[in-house]
């Protein structure tokens, strides 16, 4: 227990030189700030700048969360996919709205949203598998994902299968493949400072009067 303790509290954060951000010089909406972090993440040096945490809630009101792939981010919001037959896919079907969060510490820089999910079109989810790579395709044929699974021998049976079919057909259909819109009420964009005045710009979608393309931008305390 000791040696937990010892390491959790000799741990430091952002142990680098962190860029600049004036919040002033942030564009009116925040997709265009968005990939302009991601684009400076992977650039830096962030591994996996494009995995992101996805939060959703069962019909019980129970949170829940796990890392997911971000497939793109336009005007029409945030991209993932999953089964709609997997724990995610059914807890947006009852209740469809959630929350993403992206960490960058090589930049000390986060961003979080919230919004209303929609799926996107049968033919947009199909297009968005095969625009992959044949594991993705693979691993979409196995299925069953959160079912419970009896062995790993089961596992390893059906991915082999699942590996055979994507390479013998490159265009096989997933049925159950869902390609999930995240449209954001709220994106934050937080940059992390060394002595922690952390700054933290919001924007919120908004008809008021004092907007930029419907969005309201609002500085938070750290």
């Amino acid at each position: 227990m000791s040696t937990f303790h010892d390491t959790l509290r000799s741990l430091r954060v952002w142990d680098t030189d962190l860029p600049a951000f004036d919040p002033a010089s942030a564009p009116g909406a925040p997709l265009e700030l968005f990939r302009s972090w991601l684009v400076a993440a992977a650039e830096a040096g962030q591994a996996e700048p494009h995995t992101m945490a996805l939060a959703t809630v069962d019909t019980d009101g129970r949170p829940d969360v796990r890392t997911v792939m971000l497939h793109d981010a336009d005007e029409r919001g945030w991209h993932f996919a999953s089964h709609a037959t997997s724990a995610k896919g059914r807890q947006l079907a009852a209740v469809p709205q959630a929350a993403l969060h992206f960490y960058w510490p090589v930049q000390g820089r986060q961003v979080r949203l919230r919004g209303r999910v929609t799926t996107a079109s049968p033919e947009e989810a199909y297009a968005d598998l095969h625009a992959r790579t044949t594991g993705a395709l693979a691993a979409a044929l196995v299925g069953r994902q959160s079912e419970v699974l009896d062995s790993l021998d089961s596992l390893a049976a059906a991915s082999d299968a699942a590996w055979a079919r994507a390479e013998a057909e490159p265009d096989a259909e997933s049925k159950t493949w869902t390609l999930y819109v995240l449209d954001p009420r709220e994106v934050e964009f937080f940059q992390g400072d060394g002595r922690r005045r952390h700054i933290r710009l919001r924007y919120r979608r908004s008809a008021g009067a004092c907007t930029t393309g419907g969005w309201a931008r609002e500085l938070l305390w750290p």
